[in-house]
Order: structure tokens, then sequence, then C-alpha cells
């Protein structure tokens, strides 16, 4: 089995992959700013893209609420879509067979109340989410001209452990007891465990009728915020302490005090159809909401309490 070229390797969707990858008895060469340099529009592969079969390109200029930026579609586009192209260009002239590139769902669009498919024509609207649909673009682009096959997946907010951000903020909440204003909220969103995304992730590295596919990558079961925080009471055994505030005086409130990205989250749809993937590569997911939710809160009471 050729080895698999995974980019970076020391972020938390990596940090699972690998272990999985290595028990399944793949050999993989994981590149990270530590052990690599920064990734850029430049950067030479040539040391560690030889004998590679599959590039799973992870690394990326994460979203940001708060951009520091002076030009943030700029440095998106120079790490997410410049840097990506770059990588698969060189990846292809050297006969790799496959490229797996995590996007993100925002290249759908910031959500709806019905489930976005394959088949909805990309709307991505801030700075992130326009360099990852240019990502795409170039990588299929690529593809067509030079054989080599391109895998997208697109998956929405992803937890387990080791989460970090809003995530693991509203856990934090959870575990205290905080009175949260979010019993009202009726909202529908999908999420995606990581041991779900690893597994999607170690079916594409084979499968033949993944190539040149874009997937949508969800968990089968959305929750709604309300639904949310009762499943992470479960699992803290705590009492869920929600306050039945409705949205539309949620919102402006949010508003006012520069939460509005958050509130938005908090309070809005956004559904991912997964049946393609599953039903192109017969996959099947091996963890259900609760089982993520379940080994995501253990080991932050792992990590909390060592």
């Amino acid at each position: 089995m050729a080895a698999a070229l995974i980019t970076g390797a020391s972020g938390f969707v990596a940090s699972h992959l690998c272990p999985k990858l290595a028990d399944k008895g793949y050999t993989f060469r994981p590149i990270s700013r530590t052990t690599f340099g920064n990734i850029t529009p430049n950067t030479d592969w040539s040391s560690v893209i030889s004998g590679v079969d599959c590039v799973i390109h992870l690394a990326a200029r994460v979203h940001l609420m708060q951009d520091s930026a002076t030009d943030p579609l700029a440095a998106y586009r120079a790490t997410n879509t410049s840097s990506t192209l770059n990588l698969a260009r060189q990846a292809a002239t050297a006969s790799v067979r496959r490229f797996i590139f995590l996007s993100s769902i925002k290249v759908n669009g910031e959500g709806r109340d019905t489930p976005y498919t394959e088949q909805d024509p990309p709307a991505p609207t801030d700075p992130y989410a326009i360099s990852k649909w240019e990502a795409e673009q170039g990588l299929l682009e690529i593809a067509a001209k030079t054989g080599m096959e391109v895998v997208i997946l697109r998956p929405p907010l992803i937890y387990g452990a080791g989460v970090k951000a809003n995530f693991l903020r509203l856990m934090q909440w959870v575990e205290k007891g905080i009175p949260l204003p979010f019993g009202a909220v009726a909202n529908q969103r999908s999420l995606l465990y990581i041991g779900n995304l690893v597994d999607a992730i170690r079916v594409c590295i084979e499968h033949p009728a993944a190539t040149n596919q874009t997937f949508l990558v969800c968990d089968n079961e959305a929750l709604s915020t309300a639904e949310l925080i009762r499943k992470m009471a479960t699992h803290f055994q705590r009492k869920p302490r929600l306050l039945n505030i409705p949205p539309a005086i949620l919102l402006p409130l949010l508003t006012a005090i520069g939460r509005k990205q958050e509130a938005e989250r908090l309070l809005g749809s956004l559904l991912l159809d997964n049946h393609k993937i599953c039903q192109t590569l017969g996959w099947q997911l091996p963890f259900s909401v609760d089982a993520g939710l379940a080994q995501t809160v253990m080991a932050y009471r792992q990590a909390s309490y060592a």
C-alpha cells in the first residue's frame, strides 16, 4: 500500500485521522508547520511527494469570526486557494493517484430550512467560503487536465475530542450549569462527529466511485440548539438549564453586543443531505450523534480532570 501525504497534521482532524489510518495499516507522511514549515503558493513539495499515492489536504486558513487581516479575502485565497492548487499541480506531476480536499459546507451557503445537496448551486458569502469554492473549481480543472482523481468533502461544524471554539464554549457552559436562553429555539443544524469524518476520508482513499466527486458529509441526525444542549447535559449528568426566550428577541440582543454571527449559528438552521456519499460509496456512518457526543464529553471531562 503506497503512502498517503497528510497536510495539516497538527490540526484537529488529523489528530484523529492519523491514528485511524495507522490502525487500518496505511502508511502516511504527516506534514505540519513544525515539520515542514508554512505552506505557501510557492512551496516546493518535491521532498515529500515522491512515492505518494494519495494526498489528504487538511491544512487551511480556518474560518475566523473576527478576522484581523487587512485584506481577508487575499489572505484566505493565498492559503486555501493558491497553496492548495500549487500542491495539486505538483501532486499530478508526481503521478499521485488521488487528491482528497477538505472543503466546507459554507461553499453552499450560510444556512436555510431545507437541506443542502450537491446539486445546489454554490453560494459562498464570506472570504473563507469563497477561497474554498475557488480551490474546488481549480482542483476539478486540474483533474480534467491531468487525470489525477479529486475528491471534495464539504462538512458542517465538526465536533469530537479536542474540539475548540464555540462548541467547547457551549460544553463549558452546560457543565457549569449556566442558564442558557435557547429553550425556545426550534432550528435544525447538521453536525459531523470527527469519527464519522475520518471514516469517510478512509473510504474515499480507495473507493473507485469517489473519483472526481463532491460529497456533503454530516451525521444522520440534525439537532436544534436546545436539543444539543439537552443531549450534552445528559452526558454531563447535569440538568439542562434552558430559558425560553423567543429567537425574535434573542437575535437583536446578541447582535447589539457584537455577537451576530454566533447568534445566526445558534438560532438559524443549516441542514445537509448526506445521501449521495452513503449511496455512491455504500458508506454507513459508524457513530450516531449520541455516541459522538458521549465520546466528546468524556474526552472533555478527562482533559479537565487530568
